[in-house]
């Protein structure tokens, strides 16, 4: 059994920054892959950005790339979404999730691929 754990959100104006965190506990191993994804109000969830624990790639949603960043570490077993240069339309609960098993970059950004989710955490984003 996995548990995750986000925080971190807040309400920033326009410009802003903010990191968000998630604890992850339990057994996973660097096949993992870890996500971010978000859902704003009255639309579906969307991916953001994910990595494999193991290190290497990462995947950016074409919407954050460039502005997010996403990072681990592995001693405290967090994950990490730096997120600068905030919009309106970034508002949103972000989750993150992890997949237990190797698999393919080419579906990281797939919400049916993520074994375990956490309970999110609210970005807003508002002058």
């Amino acid at each position: 059994q996995v548990q995750l754990a986000e925080s971190g959100g807040g309400s920033v104006q326009p410009g802003g920054s903010l990191r968000l965190f998630c604890a992850v506990s339990g057994r996973t191993s660097s096949d993992s892959v870890m996500g971010w994804f978000r859902q704003a109000p009255e639309k579906e969830r969307e991916f953001v950005a994910a990595r494999s624990l193991g290190g290497g790639s990462t995947r950016y949603a074409d919407s954050v790339r460039g502005r997010f960043t996403m990072s681990r570490d592995n001693a405290l077993n967090t994950m990490y979404l730096q997120m600068n240069s905030l919009r309106p339309e970034d508002t949103a609960i972000y989750f993150c999730a992890v997949r237990i098993r190797r698999t393919i970059f080419g579906v990281w950004h797939r919400q049916n691929e993520y074994d375990y989710w956490g309970q999110g955490t609210q970005v807003t984003v508002s002058s």
